[in-house]
This record gives C-alpha cells, structure tokens and sequence, in this order.
C-alpha cells in the first residue's frame, strides 16, 4: 500500500509564489511513488477556525475535530495521511486568515490540557511548512519557527521552507499608486535566480517525505 500525502495552499492566487512551490514539492512526493491529495483552502465550502466547542476533549472524540464544515474533509485526510505538506504567504505580518483556520483547528484537537500527556496524536507524521514573503526570508524566522515547533508537538516533525523577497506582480508600473518599497528589475532578476532554486529544495523535500 503506497503512502499518501495530504498538500494543503492556503494561498488564494493560481500559479505564483506558493502555489508554485507546493506544486513542486508535490511532484517530488509524487516522484518518489507516494500518492498525492491536494486541496486548495481558497476554493472550499465556508469554514472556520477552532469555535471551541470543546467536542475533541471528550474521550470518545479524543484527537477528532467535531465542528463540521468545508475543512472536515481536510482534517480527515490528514488523520489518514503520511504526510502533511501546507503552503502559505503572509499577510500583514502573518500567515493567512485560512491558514490559521486549519492551524487552530488541527492543533486544538490534539491539545489534552493534561501536563503528564499534553498531545493525544497516536499518530505523528512528517510536516513541511512552506512560507512566501516580499519581505526578506529572515523577517519573520521567529513567528515562523513558533509555528514548527507547535506543529513538531502536535502534529509530527516538522521542516520549514521560506521563500522570501518574492515577486508579487509580472508588471510593476501597471500598478494604480507607485509602489515604492520595491524595486521591480531587482525582484525579477531574484525571481529568474533565487527561486528557481526554491522550487528544485521544495522538489526534493516533497520527496524526502516518502
């Protein structure tokens, strides 16, 4: 029975930054025989972040999100994965709203509150965290690595790729205002080099998980 790994985008915009890498880490899970299921958290039925209900604190639901929405699917495939793979950009300072919604949601039901064993998951398994940015890749390297090590606690192993300084647009004068923080001929040129590169380590950790 092959392995599968569940690739999770919680960014909105086909075909850039994140999209791109998790395309790519996909293909390397893919190249090593390990069966794919990707979902796209833009383009589910409404959801939600943890509505603390408590429902996973009961024993019989021990581990089991209870809240039933567009992320039920998710969280199943997850509970039956190998793998875990999610990609997401930051906005505002952090990862997105539909980021956090799965976050809090995946963490919570494996929260016991009990100190002796604060984790119910019977079942770790390795997490890739893939990270764009316009800012540089060592903006948000605290934010970020809280992050891993919560997932490392609650979920299974977790690495972490950054892809920072990213290209946002394919034509920077075609903007309304003059988006001046940026220097467009310098993000192309990084974009053309850099994340090339990116795609080829996100390739061979995608890879790595089987």
């Amino acid at each position: 029975m092959s392995k599968k790994i569940i690739v999770v985008n919680a960014g909105p915009r086909k075909g850039w930054n994140t999209d791109t890498l998790l395309t790519e880490a996909a293909k390397g899970a893919e190249s090593a025989g390990v069966e794919v299921e990707r979902f796209d958290l833009f383009r589910l039925e409404k959801y939600t972040g943890c509505i603390s209900c408590f429902g996973c604190k009961r024993e019989q639901n021990k581990g089991r999100c209870m809240c039933r929405d567009g992320l039920t699917p998710v969280l199943n495939a997850i509970r039956q994965a190998d793998g875990l793979i999610i990609g997401s950009p930051v906005y505002l300072g952090e990862l997105t709203a539909s980021f956090r919604a799965l976050y809090e949601r995946l963490v919570f039901q494996n929260l016991t509150y009990n100190a002796e064993a604060p984790c119910c998951n019977q079942c770790p398994i390795p997490v890739l965290l893939i990270v764009t940015s316009n800012a540089p890749d060592t903006a948000y390297l605290d934010l970020l690595q809280n992050y891993r090590q919560t997932l490392c606690r609650f979920v299974g192993p977790a690495e972490l790729l950054v892809s920072g300084d990213t290209l946002q647009l394919k034509d920077y004068s075609k903007t309304d205002w003059k988006w001046s923080l940026f220097d467009p001929e310098a993000k192309q040129r990084r974009h053309e080099t850099v994340f090339p590169q990116e795609c080829e380590k996100a390739f061979a950790l995608g890879a790595s998980m089987a």
